[in-house]
């Protein structure tokens, strides 16, 4: 089930049973909330047969992967998987990205939250098991022995005992008829005897990728394919509100123009993508006024105080009342994607209101395509996603309206049509990560603990700004999934308060990596080391003070805190100038904590190395864990130290990388990675590390005799 759906129905239902009852929703609102965390994004829809996963012919054995491979690196880690249930090595396996039609329930493709590993793990081994099985008693009989006389390793069986033997390819070469699904579920592999899951392994994809095969949404190609662009609004909110062809239509190059006004639609084809995009500049529109809002605006309007109650632990006013207090506020800012790959979608409709419709389009969520495609072209259609290869995403392509847009001009046009876009259209026609205020206010103890603190948080909305939930249900709830992430503190604290304030902004918002993570997590992790200053203790030992003496969750962060400081060298003396900071997180089952090393001798912020621990559970290929960890570092700090979308006159101020500048090599520092815990299944990767990135070098700084900086990025 898509965390949108899930999420959607828990609330509407929640919702629904609470209309009317506002002090049983002021009082069930923490449970909601814990139920959801509690839940995440609940099971995976996994299709009946075996042969949906995998495709057996005389080459081989072909894998079909539901999940979308974004770069993170998750076709190798299921290869490897459904390896370990098959006998074979990784590499005699051919692993192919599966489109709509091949089976898989659309909402099983959806990829997101770092689920994708965590979701099939268990699900793709019984499918890969279960035609292993197949496999055997079909050669069983091949070789006129039973099947409990064969074992199979390398893609091979062999009669025990003998030399006699046959490759998986001889068998399905030799099979006659249809394969039967194994009566019962097959015994799975004890971890113990594992060859493939928990070793590092080449990239299923690293030959194409280095041989320019690989191919993306923007290299997407057919035969008589056009170019199109359309009119996108010059400001938020902006709508259609006429359009003619005017001077395009006379334009080199230009074959057709394409107007929908009440599609909200001007677009054109052309012949290259050049043209099309001048073309599509020079259509006659006029468009309503839509926001004049800035970013100072923005921020005003994005301030904790009043709101939902979503933790209630303890009396507050009591713990408030005597002890030292500390307070502080903090504050992000909007970001966006920055993925490489800016969207892009290629289409080809058929005529006719029911003429077939076919995308290849680089999306997390090939069921939103789906969706979409129907309700623009009409639910008779039958419509096959075919998803690329993506260059970034982040939550960015959770949709892809872009392939609506390309079916429109196919349809129009009676040809394929490719749309891409211009990295400035792409900044500036996005949706971002919201912006967050955070009030905190701790009591002190005279023995140094905390005895209570509150919180008010405010940001706007991520998964209620894609996901179609009537206004009136999201007001009652009060908050916005996404931003639950992260959001509450991981101690032990005698009395805590949080409330939360969603607010509704005239400019998109939506999915960014770790969702609330990020933003809160800076808030919390930073006010945690100024409770810690405040009551004169070092900052990983008033962590470890706090949290929980008993329970699993507490003793993973223990580990992971201890893991990262023994890393880093904690206590260890620095040069004037120079500290270290640390700050840890949870999310999706993991575990993080990281320690980050800054010097400011220079006068500026100079991040000098990041080491980090992580506790995802069992780790399937160490090689590609550690690469999705760096790189949410180095998103993390990207955040922390440059990332600010700055909106004028309800606009996008950057077009470029230039004006909207992300972490470059030259100040990467050393990023080190160790796994600790382990267990039988593994949990997410893509997102839990870059939670306590900025906070860990915004603690850092005050370290080095810097301030205290409250605000992303860090500016000293």
């Amino acid at each position: 089930m898509a965390r949108r759906r899930l999420l959607i129905g828990a609330g509407a239902t929640f919702g629904s049973l609470l209309v009317g009852v506002p002090i049983a929703l002021e009082y069930g609102r923490p449970s909601l909330v814990q139920w959801m965390l509690e839940r995440g994004t609940g099971p995976t829809e996994i299709p009946e047969s075996s042969l949906v996963w995998f495709e057996l012919t005389r080459d081989g054995i072909t894998l079909h992967v539901p999940k979308i491979e974004m770069g993170q690196g998750i076709h190798t880690a299921l290869a490897q998987v459904a390896a370990e249930e098959l006998r074979v090595r990784p590499d005699q396996l051919r692993v192919v990205q599966a489109d709509t039609a091949r089976g898989f329930p659309a909402a099983t493709l959806f990829t997101f939250g770092s689920t994708s590993v965590a979701s099939l793990y268990t699900p793709i081994r019984e499918a890969a098991a279960a035609v292993r099985s197949m496999l055997e008693l079909a050669a069983a009989g091949q070789l006129g022995v039973q099947a409990q006389q064969l074992t199979a390793a390398d893609g091979m069986f062999q009669v025990a005992g003998s030399e006699r033997r046959l490759a998986y390819s001889e068998v399905i070469a030799a099979h006659q008829g249809p394969w039967q699904e194994p009566a019962e579920r097959p015994v799975l592999r004890p971890a113990g005897e594992f060859t493939s899951i928990g070793r590092s392994v080449p990239r299923v994809d690293f030959r194409a990728k280095v041989l320019g095969e690989a191919v993306y949404g923007y290299d997407a190609r057919l035969p008589d394919m056009g170019y199109g662009a359309f009119a996108v609004p010059p400001r938020f909110g902006a709508r259609l509100e006429s359009a003619e062809a005017g001077d395009a239509a006379g334009m080199p190059g230009v074959r057709q123009v394409v107007v929908d006004v009440a599609a909200g639609f001007a677009g054109v084809v052309a012949d290259t993508r050049t043209r099309a995009w001048a073309a599509a500049r020079a259509l006659k529109v006029s468009w309503s006024e839509g926001t004049r809002v800035d970013t100072a605006a923005l921020e005003q309007q994005v301030t904790a105080g009043d709101g939902v109650v979503l933790r209630r632990d303890g009396s507050i006013r009591s713990a408030l009342s005597q002890g030292r207090i500390v307070a502080a506020e903090y504050r992000t800012p909007m970001a966006a994607h920055a993925h490489l790959e800016p969207l892009a979608a290629l289409a080809r409709v058929e005529p006719g209101p029911a003429g077939k419709v076919e995308v290849w389009v680089p999306t997390q969520s090939p069921e939103s395509v789906l969706e979409d495609l129907h309700a623009a072209l009409g639910e008779d259609r039958p419509v096959v996603v075919h998803v690329t290869q993506l260059g970034g995403s982040f939550g960015r392509k959770g949709g892809q309206h872009l392939a609506v847009e390309a079916a429109r001009l196919s349809a129009a046009t009676g040809r394929p049509v490719h749309v891409g876009w211009t990295r400035d259209t792409d900044l500036r026609q996005a949706f971002y990560r919201p912006p967050t205020h955070t009030s905190m206010h701790g009591s002190i103890g005279p023995d140094g603990m905390i005895r209570g603190v509150e919180q008010h948080s405010a940001a706007g909305d991520i998964i209620w700004a894609v996901a179609g939930l009537p206004e009136p249900v999201r007001s009652l709830l009060g908050f916005d999934p996404g931003g639950l992430l992260g959001l509450f503190l991981p101690y032990d604290l005698p009395a805590y308060r949080l409330v939360n304030r969603r607010e509704q902004l005239p400019v998109p918002t939506g999915p960014w990596r770790g969702l609330g993570l990020l933003p809160n997590t800076f808030a919390l992790e930073s006010f945690f080391d100024e409770l810690a200053e405040a009551a004169g203790s070092d900052p990983l030992t008033y962590r470890l003070a706090h949290l929980r003496k008993s329970g699993e969750q507490g003793e993973r962060l223990r580990t992971v805190l201890r893991t990262a400081a023994q890393m880093a060298g904690w206590g260890e003396s620095l040069p004037p100038g120079r500290g270290r900071g640390i700050a840890c997180s949870g999310d999706v089952g993991t575990v993080v904590a990281v320690v980050a090393e800054v010097d400011l001798s220079g006068g500026r912020l100079r991040v000098t190395g990041i080491d980090a621990a992580v506790d995802c559970g069992l780790v399937v290929n160490p090689a590609g864990a550690k690469l999705q960890a760096q790189g949410s570092i180095v998103m993390g700090l990207s955040s922390a130290l440059r990332e600010s979308l700055q909106i004028r006159d309800g606009q996008v101020v950057s077009d470029n990388f230039d004006s909207y500048p992300i972490l470059d090599m030259a100040d990467t520092p050393p990023v080190r990675v160790t796994f600790t815990g382990g267990g039988d299944v593994p949990h997410g990767m893509g997102e839990p590390v870059v939670g306590p990135v900025p906070a860990a070098v915004a603690n850092a700084v005050h370290a080095a005799g810097g301030p205290r900086l409250r605000s992303l990025p860090l500016r000293l």
